[in-house]
């Protein structure tokens, strides 16, 4: 066998066994349900001929297991890019230079915080006009919400902190608890409750919101208008990565139309993205830990 045919043969293998010439792999951490992420991660794999090495976050930590790991691979990293499918955590994670001094953070598709009720117990027209009319006595003991500690709930509500100003803020949490809001483990709870009909209004993401329709709850969604945030998929470049010109072929290939329209399928981004209004993300960063620690002594005391 010749040189130049042997070549070929050698890079056939690769192809034909899902990787590039030299074994190529590059390596993801997602916080996006794996549900959703792995058909896509793997459509590139067969695409490219690169492996793909991904490691899911758990669902009971909400993404914060996956940013301590990358933290504490800071000197030593392991990871090529970070696949967030909302924003803040990222925006930590470049605060505490784990990031890619000079790459910004990329975002693609979103979701949106929304109302879910139960529709055989409200129509659209008895919504709350805002947030801040979920103290009213008309909506005791009518309201669940995922515990605003861990994941988007979470990050909302360090928004509207940011939005109102701490008093306002802490003020409408201790009247939101004290006028019996529900407060269960994560959003597709709030979606199941609302759709069994054990309470009638709850605040949830717009991908469960999905979800809960397709499994035939009597529920609907609607934003939350000026209240609302939109949270959408961020990409990570890691600093000193193993990899990062592999990092950036992933990254080009998860921003492309082909995956939207994937993830706009699977439910797992809105079909049309809603105008976002600004957030001063390293601000929110700054007053995490104050922020967190309210919400601790409001909601768990």
């Amino acid at each position: 066998m010749t040189v130049r045919l042997q070549t070929a043969w050698l890079i056939g293998v690769a192809l034909l066994a899902g990787c590039a010439p030299g074994g190529d792999s590059v390596t993801v951490y997602t916080s996006q349900d794996q549900v959703y992420a792995e058909p896509i991660l793997q459509r590139f794999e067969q695409e490219s001929g690169v492996r793909v090495r991904a490691v899911y976050d758990s669902e009971a930590v909400k993404t914060v297991g996956l940013i301590n790991r990358l933290i504490a691979e800071k000197n030593h990293p392991r990871c090529d890019l970070f696949w967030n499918n909302e924003e803040f955590r990222t925006h930590q994670l470049a605060a505490r230079d784990v990031l890619a001094a000079g790459v910004p953070i990329e975002s693609f598709g979103a979701r949106t915080r929304q109302w879910v009720w139960n529709t055989n117990r409200l129509g659209r027209a008895e919504l709350p006009p805002s947030l801040a009319a979920l103290t009213n006595a008309q909506w005791r003991g009518r309201v669940v919400i995922a515990l605003p500690l861990f994941g988007s709930t979470a990050t909302h509500f360090q928004v509207l902190r940011q939005r109102w100003g701490a008093a306002r803020w802490q003020a409408w949490c201790r009247a939101l608890l004290a006028n019996g809001v529900m407060t269960v483990d994560g959003n597709s709870v709030v979606v199941q409750l609302v759709g069994r009909a054990q309470v009638a209004l709850g605040l949830t993401d717009s991908d469960d919101i999905r979800a809960g329709l397709r499994n035939g709850l009597p529920i609907a969604g609607k934003p939350l208008g000026q209240d609302g945030l939109v949270i959408r998929n961020t990409l990570g470049h890691i600093r000193g990565a193993p990899r990062p010109g592999l990092a950036n072929r992933l990254a080009k290939f998860l921003q492309s139309p082909t995956v939207r329209a994937a993830l706009v399928e699977a439910g797992a981004i809105d079909p049309v993205e809603t105008p976002a209004t600004a957030i001063a993300w390293p601000s929110l960063v700054e007053a995490n830990e104050l922020a967190v620690s309210e919400l601790q002594s409001i909601f768990l005391e």
